[in-house]
């Protein structure tokens, strides 16, 4: 890996980019299963949470904002209520600027899944794919043309939905060869003539080999495919992604190949989609191809440890990048938007998740047994840690003695501990409505009444614990014994 290629997340926000294609809603129920109902045999699923997010189109704009990344979008949706939904998470992206066109009498292409136990029981899904009338495509290629002025580069994401037809492809990509800028294509079609003028394609392996007619069995031969179908497409790059044997890089020059970064693997959903963000950020960002792709690798390598439609954050990256550079064998500690998406994907493990917190400015074995009890009581344990201002309020202009950096990752190298997530207010009641952990866990010298955030999570079934206090040890007493004459 280019050696640089750390130091290059940060450009990833610089990047302004269009995307068009066919935006979906993915909503998730989830639920427990306890009995087969008596009407058919079937599970009965009694539901305890629903979430919805922006799938297809939608979840390449999800990257690219996870990524920092500005986004003009243009998409077509229904007349319904499933629309108003996705205008409504659109709206709710930092940086994004979207353009729906309603197309009446069709749907808005929404996908529902039925969850429990972290398996899916059911998936149901509400479409048409007969491609949109040439009055929407006149529309979206000016939303596309108006966007692109501001923008580096286009992507096409075409979910074979009919928002992406061969005259929209066309008409985009011949829009970018006339600003000088990128086109890239996540393509659907076997026929990839369809995007005749991209400047780079993102085949997944059984696509590229749909396309070739069929399926290469060697680097060389995928290589040769590759080259083949460019030729006769006229496109200049293919980004090959090949599940657990990584990707392959191929133009009329040459081949890189990228082993997979990913250490397990639970949910492939949408990993094309981080691997086209990732990779039209990095090129929007002024990267070259080769550096964009091994970024889009790493970031694949993430998301596929993590569970839904999810999305590699630069924080992510980062950490990942530090890892495998061995740069430091401590994690950081997590922003919040990356934070619940790991706490999200492991409650669709079914794992249960812990929260405590504290300064932790000096860490001692009271500490360590309060940490190692906590994680105990759950699967997964989380440490909200009061920030440096939080700790100066509430201790003193002389503390803490360790930046929160510094504490951050003492706590994260901790066996016990999964997560670290900095606070700013003085007591953690915000972050716990945002993570709604399954256990709060305190120390004994609290009551149940003066554990900040106990009813709050005592009111929707979580678990209070007070775990049992090693005596003797006190940061404040450590420090005064330090500072004695």
């Amino acid at each position: 890996m280019n050696a640089s290629i750390p130091d290059q997340v940060s450009l990833l926000a610089s990047a302004r980019v269009v995307c068009v294609g066919d935006v979906m809603l993915d909503r998730f129920v989830y639920g427990h299963v306890t009995r087969v109902s008596p009407e058919a045999p079937i599970p009965v699923c009694l539901v305890q949470n629903e979430t919805a997010m922006l799938g297809g189109a939608g979840n390449v704009v999800r990257n690219l904002v996870a990524l920092g990344a500005g986004v003009d979008f243009v998409s077509v949706v229904g007349e319904d209520d499933i629309a108003g939904d996705v205008d409504l998470l659109l709206r709710d992206l930092g940086g994004v600027s979207h353009r729906l066109t309603i197309e009446k009498d069709r749907p808005t292409t929404s996908k529902t899944r039925y969850v429990a136990g972290g398996q899916q029981l059911l998936r149901s899904d509400r479409e048409i794919r007969a491609p949109v009338q040439d009055s929407i495509v006149d529309e979206l290629v000016a939303g596309v043309e108006d966007a692109l002025q501001d923008a580096a580069l286009v992507v096409i994401s075409d979910y074979g939905k009919g928002v992406v037809t061969d005259r929209l492809a066309a008409q985009v990509i011949g829009l970018a060869q006339k600003a000088g800028k990128p086109a890239i294509v996540d393509p659907k079609s076997r026929d990839f003539t369809r995007y005749a003028g991209a400047t780079l394609i993102t085949p997944n392996f059984k696509e590229m080999s749909d396309a070739a007619g069929g399926e290469p069995s060697t680097e060389d031969d995928i290589v040769a495919a590759a080259k083949a179908l460019l030729a006769d497409a006229d496109i200049d790059t293919m980004l090959v992604t090949r599940g657990a044997q990584g990707m392959s890089l191929v133009s009329a020059d040459g081949a890189d190949h990228f082993p997979s970064r990913a250490r397990e693997v639970f949910d492939v959903s949408g990993a094309g989609d981080t691997v086209i963000a990732t990779l039209a950020a990095g090129i929007a960002a002024g990267l070259p191809p080769v550096d964009a792709a091994q970024l889009a690798n790493v970031a694949a390598g993430i998301v596929v440890g993590k569970t839904g439609t999810a999305v590699a954050y630069a924080e992510d990256i980062q950490a990942e990048l530090d890892t495998l550079n061995e740069a430091t064998g401590l994690q950081p500690s997590a922003a919040i938007d990356a934070a619940l998406g790991r706490i999200l994907t492991w409650r669709d493990r079914g794992e249960k998740v812990g929260f405590t917190n504290g300064c932790f400015d000096l860490l001692h074995p009271g500490h360590v047994s309060l940490l190692s009890q906590a994680r105990g009581a759950c699967d997964r344990l989380v440490v909200g840690l009061n920030s440096d201002a939080s700790v100066k309020r509430l201790k003193g202009e002389s503390r803490p003695t360790q930046t929160e950096e510094a504490r951050a990752a003492v706590l994260s190298s901790l066996e016990t501990v999964d997560l670290v997530i900095i606070f700013e207010e003085d007591t953690p009641e915000r972050l716990l409505h945002e993570i709604k952990p399954d256990v709060l866990v305190k120390g004994a010298d609290y009551t149940i009444e003066t554990v900040v955030g106990a009813d709050f999570v005592r009111g929707y079934g979580g678990e209070v614990v007070l775990a049992e206090i090693v005596p003797g040890f006190s940061t404040t007493a450590t420090i005064a014994r330090m500072n004695a004459p």
